[in-house]
């Protein structure tokens, strides 16, 4: 019987770090919210995913396939049809993923907030020098 080895994204070698990169990426976040419902095509996709470039769009695409969470089927039709889908393991990002998207939308009058107290403070502290913030 093997023993899986430790992984800890906390420790710079670990290749669970890697992972943890790419599911944080806000755009494979969306990519795999909008695919939840189920498959979707190119443009469906990216007019699902607001904001994000056909080029942007096509390499997480890609990551995701390379990474196991996304499945990509081409028909043979004319004119050439292209679906993505999750994966069994992408599915299981389904619920971490859309706790956080709800979390973000329910926070961000917070976050504004915050933010704004924060910049106001700012603009009346004396100026630093670069380097000591």
């Amino acid at each position: 019987m093997s023993r899986r080895p430790a992984f800890d994204v906390l420790t710079a070698t670990c290749p669970s770090r890697t992972s943890l990169a790419r599911i944080a990426n806000k755009w494979t976040a969306m990519i795999v919210m909008a695919l939840g419902p189920g498959p979707m095509r190119f443009g469906d996709l990216r007019t699902t995913v607001d904001g994000i470039s056909a080029k942007v769009l096509t390499d997480t695409l890609r990551d995701l396939e390379r990474d196991g969470l996304v499945a990509r089927h081409a028909y043979a039709e004319t004119p050439p049809r292209v679906e993505y889908e999750l994966t069994a393991l992408g599915q299981t990002l389904q619920a971490p993923l859309r706790a956080l998207g709800q979390w973000a939308e329910t926070h961000i009058p917070e976050v504004l907030a915050a933010r704004e107290t924060y910049d106001a403070q700012r603009a009346h502290r004396a100026p630093q020098r670069r380097g000591t913030d």
